[in-house]
């Protein structure tokens, strides 16, 4: 029962983590690269203000709940639940080094733009932007489908 919960637990938080880039896949993504620079460099501070604020939480939530569940499930390594946790573990430790590396460093240029007054290549941030957050959104959806199908197949 402890694993049940740990994975409906951990399907939950990762599923908030991956709406994100399935959302950029469905409109967002088109929507952003449709705005003008102001328009675009607004959008993408109150995004940002939003998501410092409030995606720490699930974050943390998701990495210790997937942990959790590798560790629960540790005494079968070759076991369907542990290999897919383990995947998108990994997968969440990709997105997280890709964040900090890549989307965060922008979003921090972005955030010191003012209407008006926009760097001559700001669309060259933006373009630097979405190529990143498609390696996170392929992380991601990997690390997702890894553990739906850990659930269905393997949970016991």
């Amino acid at each position: 029962m402890t694993n049940k919960i740990i994975l409906l637990i951990t399907l939950l938080s990762y599923s908030v983590i991956a709406s994100q880039p399935f959302m950029y896949i469905l409109a967002l993504k088109h929507a952003q690269l449709n705005l003008d620079g102001n328009s675009y460099t607004a959008l993408r501070k109150l995004i940002n203000a939003s998501m410092n604020n409030n995606f720490k939480y699930i974050l943390y939530t998701t990495v210790f709940a997937t942990l959790a569940l590798i560790i629960v499930n540790i005494k079968d390594p070759g076991g369907v639940v542990f290999i897919t946790a383990t995947i998108a573990f990994v997968a969440l430790v990709v997105d997280i080094f890709l964040t900090l590396k890549g989307n965060l460093p922008i979003n921090a240029a972005i955030d010191t733009w003012s209407p008006g007054n926009l760097p001559a290549n700001w669309t060259d941030y933006r373009t630097s932007w979405f190529r990143i957050f498609h390696y996170r959104q392929v992380a991601t959806i990997i690390g997702f489908a890894s553990l739906l199908i850990g659930s269905v197949f393997g949970a016991k």
